[in-house]
């Protein structure tokens, strides 16, 4: 089934896949294209707004450590709405047993896909050893797939680097890819660099280590049994094309965040869909009955449109829209129609 977005007058209703739409899809197909679980940046918020662009896109969420989910707000942390299907909830920990527990949480909240994070670099993962620390540990995460994939039915995939300071991929990748596949995970997502986790920021490890594409679609080759996606520098859909001659699924990052739009062509491209597309101004203009309803839970009005500053990229006025949001969605007394007037102030003409 379909849902509809709540609508104004004069803008054309925006469908989005539920739940049972997502359970009809191939577990392949479904995981084509994916946005990247990015901290900061793909909250529920963001998630709604992306996926007014891209009905099929997965989404997921920002990484929620199993800390959080056992001992803090809960319900905030595992918060969505339900257009947002098909989501991934990303997992932070390495402890077996509460990875079992928050992996039942997502089940019965409705999550589509529980997701190990094996892949951040920062500080906060080291010091409770996980996230991209655990590539040394392949057997650790093995047994948290176990767990998991024990406890609950939906599937439980990882999210890795190539390794990890002097590791050596070409003989880690293969053994760590092995052995959680061996304990259960069917889909694993790769960050085709390495992390170093002595040296480099968070930022610098997105960008620094080379890229090194042909292991991860060696990968693939030597494992055609498992769904492989890859991820890491893919700016465009082009790009992102090029990538099935050798993968299941591309995973983009950063490019959908900042320059949203861009997976507004995905279900065409890569899913067959027949209908019109939808425009940015209708985008727009959901989202600004979107931010009433929340504005009336006590969101702040920038906590929305912040994540909305690159909708009209490469378009003349996107620099109005932007000055716009920037300049009026934090003030006292902001309201919704500021979104409406941002959009206002780009002439509906064709991207540059």
């Amino acid at each position: 089934m379909l849902k509809k977005a709540p609508r104004r007058a004069g803008c054309r209703p925006i469908e989005r896949l539920d739940a049972a739409s997502v359970e009809e899809m191939q577990n392949d197909q479904m995981h084509r294209i994916s946005v990247a679980p990015m901290m900061d940046w793909t909250d529920r918020h963001d998630r709604y707004f992306l996926r007014l662009i891209s009905r099929r896109a997965v989404l997921y969420t920002e990484m929620v450590t199993t800390g959080a989910l056992l001992h803090g707000d809960t319900a905030r942390f595992l918060r969505y709405d339900d257009t947002e299907h098909p989501v991934v909830l990303q997992l932070g920990g390495s402890e077996p047993e509460a990875m079992a527990e928050c992996a039942r949480m997502a089940e019965a909240s409705g999550y589509d896909e529980v997701n190990i994070n094996v892949g951040c670099p920062s500080d906060r993962v080291q010091s409770g050893s996980f996230g991209a620390c655990l590539m040394r540990e392949p057997d650790l995460v093995a047994r948290c797939v176990a767990a998991m994939s024990a406890a609950v039915s939906i599937p439980v995939t990882v999210k890795s680097r190539i390794g990890v300071d002097d590791q050596v991929p070409e003989e880690v990748l293969p053994d760590f890819i092995r052995r959680v596949s061996d304990a259960g995970c069917r889909h694993i997502i790769i960050h085709a660099r390495k992390a170093w986790l002595q040296g480099l920021s968070p930022k610098e490890n997105r960008d620094v280590p080379p890229l090194d594409y042909p292991l991860v679609h060696a990968m693939k080759q030597a494992r055609p049994d498992l769904t492989v996606s890859i991820n890491g520098g893919i700016l465009s859909l082009d790009e992102a094309e090029r990538q099935f001659a050798h993968v299941d699924g591309v995973m983009i990052g950063r490019a959908a965040y900042q320059t949203p739009w861009i997976l507004a062509d995905v279900d065409r491209r890569f899913y067959g869909e027949t209908g019109a597309p939808t425009d940015p101004w209708e985008v727009a203009e959901a989202m600004v009955d979107y931010a009433g309803a929340r504005m009336a839970e006590g969101v702040p009005l920038k906590s929305i449109t912040r994540h909305m500053l690159g909708l009209f990229q490469g378009r003349a006025g996107a620099r109005a829209w932007r000055r716009h949001l920037s300049e009026n969605a934090h003030l006292d007394g902001a309201r919704p129609e500021v979104i409406r007037e941002a959009a206002a102030l780009v002439p509906r003409q064709e991207a540059a």
